[in-house]
């Protein structure tokens, strides 16, 4: 695939330049929608976020875990396929300071785990509550009712940012 900047060198002058004269108006060729996705917190500091139809998500430690515990060395991710119920351990982290667990956020299944935390443990220091492909996320998850509801019992972002700003986290 050619880059833009190679395919500007070889577009003619007089084609740019008659092209930048019409009065034709170009429609974007892409949009932008909304991200409905709503990140919930826990008071252990791990996070889940839902997509739209509320049956998939992913799993991870809110960015303030990822501070406190400094450098992380090692990753226990979840197995794939393992029913967790709110609150059991998901998996676990170690780092320079100290060793944790990371408990599941709300009832579910996992789906998929990153694996890219077995080879580079340190991405989730670099990039904790990013669940894109080169994220720190631990599990990818599907949703049952019940995790929906336990959804319900976890804080926003707006609350987990008070949470811990005060001193009884």
């Amino acid at each position: 695939m050619a880059s833009i900047a190679r395919c500007l060198r070889i577009a003619r002058p007089s084609a740019v330049s008659a092209f930048a004269q019409s009065s034709v108006r170009i429609a974007r060729p892409f949009s932008v929608t909304a991200n409905n996705e709503v990140r919930k917190y826990t008071r252990e500091h791990e996070w889940v976020e839902l997509s739209d139809d509320n049956k998939t998500g992913y799993v991870g430690i809110s960015s303030y875990a990822a501070k406190a515990l400094g450098d992380v060395v090692f990753v226990e991710l979840p197995e794939e396929g393992k029913e967790i119920s709110a609150g059991d351990a998901l998996g676990a982290v170690e780092s320079v300071k100290s060793a944790s667990d990371i408990n599941a956020p709300i009832s579910c299944k996992v789906v998929a785990a990153n694996m890219t935390l077995e080879e580079a443990p340190s991405t989730i220091n670099k990039a904790p509550e990013d669940h894109s492909a080169s994220g720190g996320w631990v599990a990818k998850i599907q949703v049952s009712e019940e995790g929906i509801a336990d959804l319900e019992k976890l804080m926003d972002e707006a609350a987990y940012k008070e949470f811990t700003a005060s001193e009884d986290h």
